[in-house]
């Protein structure tokens, strides 16, 4: 599942490329046809990211809100001129389709989009380009109040500049819930998945089993530090990476991109102790046994 970084660099490309356009909106697929024939012909206003939810806002105050979930995905493409952000997260796939021209010297006028692949639950059109989503976990048509409504559910959103940190210190520490669980509670904080969580938690020496009413005021604001600067890191690199050139001992980023995730039985880039996993909450989590004993 995608997690925050990738929805915000998703959100980013639609507000680049499609933001003050007429879309014409379809479901190729056909589950989703009576929400595309509400927005179909609408503006697109703007795009928002909050946590792992995107809330594309058209004209007539309607909102298509879409989770990714596990098997999400958008695919992109168009003329030469339909460019916006590189790949990006959960499609890992942004690309241009560029028709040829009738030389066979470079592109032409941009002759629409291809056949639709697969099972297209929603396709938008620009005079320029297009989006494909399949398999998302949600995707509906709301109003901008029911936008407000489901945002309220949501916990703060560490690359949200109006987010208030100060809200997750506080019920992060209000529940013997281990923090580890509450990371994942897209209502604690939004936006953190299972990479996050194991990094930000070794990053900060915490164990995932301490209940959250046994950390220190200084140890959740960490939490939350480490979590915004390591996301806006993503958002820039495109893919989760929290290692320190010193860490990685000379190595490429990608080579050797996390501390402990995935990282089972392997050791410790700190103290050289294996790293455990357990099953958390029908996940799995990551730690070290000595870096973060308590």
């Amino acid at each position: 599942m995608p997690e925050g970084h990738s929805v915000h660099r998703l959100a980013k490309q639609f507000g680049s490329v499609f933001a003050g356009e007429q879309l014409a909106v379809s479901s190729p697929q056909g589950r989703f046809a009576a929400g595309a024939a509400l927005l179909d012909g609408g503006t697109l206003l703007s795009a928002l990211a909050h946590g792992k939810q995107m809330f594309l806002r058209f004209d007539d105050d309607r909102v298509l809100r879409v989770h990714l979930g596990l098997y999400g995905a958008w695919s992109f493409g168009g003329d030469p001129t339909f460019r916006g952000a590189s790949s990006i997260g959960a499609p890992r796939r942004g690309r241009q389709s560029p028709q040829p021209s009738g030389d066979g010297h470079g592109p032409s006028s941009y002759a629409g989009p291809p056949e639709p692949v697969g099972a297209v639950r929603v396709r938008l059109v620009s005079a320029h380009g297009w989006a494909d989503l399949r398999g998302p976990t949600a995707c509906e048509v709301i109003t901008g109040a029911e936008e407000d409504a489901a945002r309220a559910k949501l916990g703060p959103d560490p690359l949200q500049s109006t987010s208030d940190g100060g809200v997750f210190v506080r019920r992060v520490m209000a529940s013997i819930t281990p923090v580890g669980i509450q990371l994942m509670n897209q209502a604690v904080i939004a936006g953190i998945g299972n990479i996050y969580r194991a990094e930000v938690l070794f990053l900060q020496g915490i164990n995932p089993w301490r209940p959250g009413r046994q950390l220190r005021d200084d140890e959740a604001a960490g939490i939350w530090a480490d979590t915004v600067r390591l996301m806006k890191d993503g958002v820039r690199e495109g893919r989760i990476i929290t290692t320190t050139a010193e860490a990685r001992n000379g190595r490429p980023k990608r080579s050797a991109p996390h501390y402990v995730y995935k990282r089972t039985g392997e050791p410790c880039r700190r103290c050289a102790t294996p790293i455990l996993t357990a099953d958390m909450a029908a996940r799995t989590v990551y730690w070290c046994p000595q870096c973060q004993a308590d």
